[in-house]
């Protein structure tokens, strides 16, 4: 009977004891666990700041001014004075049409003008001499009349020839055709041997000014009616001296260093792509831009006084797309918070709704806290880079960027020089 009971109850009893060692093993854990407090996150205080802010625009270069060189008489080329290429000034010459019969009627005309004059002369005397004969009435007043009516019209002749002589001096000009504008001159169309006629369609040569040159931008009017909306409400600043400063970067990436400036906007928007058409003007000493050239163009719009930059790797976004951040409360409990990033500045993004100055965002230990933890927050000197971004403006060569507020280490940076 003893032995009966031992058999089954021995495994009972250690399974008992082995319970009871779990529990005192838990009992002792569980100090430690509340031992060591909630977790640590690196958290960056925000601060507003002035950022002036731009937009990239695709844009291509056009020519400061082009001029098609034609033919203004008929005859012969034979001479090409220029090199394909190659820089011209305004008059230089580039083509030598055959002068001959523009000589010709030149002198032609020449001649004429002074037999004009000459009976211009003798009718002028006939008539004053004929003026004291008809007074004491030597002479009828009839003859009189005459003589002047052949003196005015001998004047009339004398102008008729002088204008023609001009335009044979003018189509003798015109032999020589000549560089309108200065600028670089390109191919050119024709040969020595070649007939040309005035007023052709077709260009001898063109030359086009490329110094300075414009740069053809073009912006959505869904962009132009949000800006000018910033601009009305005060939410954004014009930047005084600056606001029509535009930068270009190159189709390899690079920076071209000359800064522009904005010149107009056109009045119209296309109704294809509902874009207005914005043009800029650059220096161009060493050519280095093209007619036809496709640029981005970063276009100062204005200054957002009270901008917050928030680190990137604060953002999360949902399935949706929608930005979220997690911000640590006066209590240093998690909430979950939904923001509007405008656009990217550097590694930060600009935040234009859902967040506050004095806020504490969450930028390291995001994966091992949920909304309504409680945490440690451990402030992070750290401050977004703004430089080189796109939708940032480039502060003037030599600017200071802006000081942190005091008191507020870890704030979001304005901008730095590029």
């Amino acid at each position: 009977m003893y032995d009966r009971l031992r058999g089954p109850a021995a495994p009972t009893l250690a399974a008992a004891v082995l319970a009871g060692l779990l529990v005192a093993g838990c009992g002792k854990q569980t100090p430690q666990a509340e031992a060591a407090g909630p977790p640590e996150v690196g958290v960056v205080t925000l601060a507003m700041r002035p950022l002036p802010l731009a937009t990239d625009l695709p844009g291509r270069t056009a020519a400061y001014r082009v001029a098609e060189v034609r033919p203004q008489v008929n005859g012969i080329v034979l001479k090409r004075l220029f090199t394909e290429g190659g820089q011209v000034k305004a008059g230089e010459q580039l083509y030598q049409i055959d002068p001959a019969i523009y000589q010709a009627t030149y002198n032609s005309q020449k001649a004429a003008l002074a037999r004009a004059e000459a009976q211009y002369k003798t009718a002028a005397l006939l008539a004053e001499r004929y003026a004291p004969l008809a007074k004491s009435r030597a002479v009828s007043q009839q003859d009189y009349d005459d003589a002047r009516a052949r003196r005015d019209q001998a004047q009339a002749d004398v102008l008729a020839a002088r204008a023609a002589l001009d335009t044979a001096r003018i189509n003798l000009v015109y032999t020589k055709v000549l560089s309108p504008i200065d600028g670089i001159v390109g191919r050119s169309a024709v040969t020595e041997g070649a007939l040309v006629t005035a007023n052709q369609a077709g260009a001898l040569a063109s030359v086009q000014q490329i110094d300075p040159i414009y740069v053809d931008v073009v912006q959505s009017s869904t962009q132009l009616l949000q800006l000018q909306r910033d601009l009305a409400s005060g939410r954004l600043q014009r930047v005084g001296s600056d606001q029509a400063r535009v930068m270009l970067t190159l189709g390899d990436g690079s920076q071209y260093e000359h800064a522009g400036t904005l010149q107009f906007s056109e009045v119209t928007v296309d109704p294809g792509t509902d874009a207005v058409t914005l043009r800029a003007v650059f220096p161009n000493p060493d050519h280095r831009l093209l007619p036809g050239m496709f640029v981005h163009a970063l276009l100062q719009q204005g200054v957002d006084a009270q901008a917050l930059l928030v680190p990137q790797q604060a953002v999360a976004r949902n399935q949706r797309g929608e930005p979220s951040v997690l911000v640590v409360g006066p209590d240093d409990k998690i909430s979950q918070r939904a923001v509007t990033a405008e656009r990217a500045i550097g590694d930060a993004w600009h935040v234009t709704a859902g967040l506050k100055a004095g806020e504490r965002v969450v930028v390291d230990g995001l994966q091992r806290v949920r909304p309504g933890d409680a945490v440690k927050p451990v402030e992070i000197r750290r401050e977004p880079d703004a430089t080189a971004a796109p939708g940032a403006a480039p502060m003037a060569p030599g600017a200071a960027a802006p000081a942190p507020a005091a008191g507020q280490p870890g704030t979001a940076a304005a901008p730095a020089a590029r």
